[in-house]
């Protein structure tokens, strides 16, 4: 399971799965644990701003950090995300 970072972001590691990359690039956002459960989906659009598709536990203040988390540093991250996959960036809006 890719990470984004090794650091943790508003208390939750950002990842993607092998199965993940299917789909445009997107971010999981989960807890130490990583349960799939309460996990955060956020597709990545090519200027670094982000479609929420599911919040999971993740609350609207940590959602926040982890949006500016991936505004931020998205060329780095899809440079990651670009090792595992052919599809980029997320292009419906």
């Amino acid at each position: 399971m890719p990470k984004y970072t090794n650091d943790m972001v508003a208390g939750y590691i950002l990842y993607f799965t092998s199965k993940c990359t299917i789909e445009a690039m997107h971010v999981h956002a989960s807890d130490k644990d990583l349960t799939e459960i309460g996990s955060a989906k956020l597709f990545v659009y090519d200027n670094g701003d982000t479609k929420i598709e599911r919040w999971g536990t993740v609350n609207e203040s940590d959602m926040k950090k982890i949006q500016k988390y991936v505004k931020n540093n998205y060329m780095q991250m899809y440079e990651k995300w670009s090792n595992y996959s052919d599809n980029g960036f997320y292009s419906k809006r």
